[in-house]
């Protein structure tokens, strides 16, 4: 398979390469959203709806893909976001999301729920390092975590807002999906139909979650993440996050604003960037499309803070659309994790060059030849979108 991810041409060819190598309730949990996944299809039809207006005869011979992320400069406008249980698409999923964010001069975000610890990924990696953390009602423990990514000179945490309770997914349901696995009749049969998965997954053994491993009295790290959508703390506020950002000395970033007045008050209270998301379409369904979300969220924060998307992208036009709509970056998940789960590393590696090639075509054929250039100038008008 890892020679069929090579010849993907799109990102929807790692995808059904992902399907057919995972048992479905394990692509299931990546590839699905909340309810009846409107918001999670809407993220990805926004961007079909936009129409871009290329300019002609402009020396586009060389396009420059470098960018400033977070203040820094980034061999590309995208990180790998954080994506909870890359270690049951793939063994050490996490690291080789990683390695290839570093290798590509990207950041690469670490999920709280991720199968390598903050530690180990810090002596693992030599690259820009970001912690993604929820909020639990455990505070003692939330706050171990962000020392923890303190300490390991992790470059910025990223608090996830959208999350206090877990979402509606009803493709896990349906998949008696849940971790630890459940060994029911259904799952073994998906399990014996990807016999690929199996192997691999049985040499390296089932993933533990590092990061987990004093969220419980036992420090069973597999037992406490099946605790953990129940332990979402839906009594986090707005003055809660003000401690974090006064005790967080460095990046904070804050994930899941779709509302332009929350993007005011965030960057009137000193964080560095903000995050349009929905969580993939993974948590309220019916809300808007990131994309459709974002120019309102730029307005109001201006240049106070630096402004990130995800959701929905599966092209390098896309990456151009929400840059020419005023995002700062954006972040990519599922993309990587379709690589990760076709064939590992290398369709991570992959994943990344798809939507490298894609943004350097659309750049050219737009008539743009830097990041910096790109702007509403290069989109058709609203009222002449589909």
């Amino acid at each position: 398979m890892k020679a069929a991810a090579k010849r993907a041409r799109n990102i929807s060819s790692l995808r059904e390469l992902a399907a057919r190598r995972l048992p479905r309730g394990i692509f299931d949990f990546i590839d699905g959203g909340a309810e009846d996944e409107v918001t999670m299809a809407d993220n990805s039809a926004a961007f079909g709806r936009r129409r871009l207006l290329p300019r002609v005869l402009v020396d586009v011979a060389r396009a420059d893909l470098r960018s400033d992320i977070l203040g820094r400069q980034s061999g590309l406008p995208f990180a790998i976001g954080p994506t909870g249980g890359a270690g049951f698409v793939w063994p050490r999923g996490d690291l080789a999301l990683a390695r290839i964010a570093a290798e590509n001069d990207i950041p690469f975000a670490l999920s709280t729920t991720s199968a390598v610890s903050i530690e180990h990924m810090r002596e693992r990696v030599d690259g820009r390092l970001w912690l993604q953390s929820y909020i639990f009602r455990q505070r003692d423990f939330t706050q171990k975590l962000i020392s923890r990514a303190l300490a390991a000179d992790y470059e910025a945490l990223i608090i996830t807002v959208d999350l206090p309770v877990g979402g509606n997914r009803e493709r896990d349901y349906k998949n008696d999906f849940s971790v630890p696995f459940k060994y029911t009749p259904r799952n073994f049969i998906d399990f014996a139909a990807h016999p690929e998965w199996v192997f691999t997954t049985l040499r390296y053994g089932f993933p533990t979650f590092g990061n987990l491993r004093d969220f419980t009295p036992s420090n069973d790290a597999t037992r406490a993440a099946s605790s953990v959508g129940r332990n979402y703390d839906a009594s986090f506020n707005w003055d809660d996050l003000g401690r974090i950002r006064d005790s967080w000395p460095r990046k904070l970033i804050v994930k899941g604003v779709v509302h332009p007045e929350d993007a005011d008050r965030l960057a009137g209270m000193g964080v560095d960037a903000i995050v349009v998301s929905n969580h993939g379409g993974r948590q309220l369904d019916g809300g808007p499309a990131t994309l459709e979300a974002l120019p309102q969220v730029k307005s109001a924060v201006g240049d106070r803070a630096a402004v990130y998307l995800d959701g929905g992208v599966r092209r390098g036009s896309d990456i151009f659309k929400a840059l020419a709509l005023g995002a700062d970056a954006v972040l990519i998940g599922r993309a990587s994790l379709y690589g990760l789960a076709a064939a590992g590393a290398s369709g991570v590696e992959r994943a990344v060059a798809i939507l490298r090639e894609e943004l350097t075509r659309t750049m050219q054929l737009c008539g743009a030849t830097s990041i910096a250039q790109i702007d509403q100038r290069f989109l058709m008008p609203a009222e002449h979108q589909r």
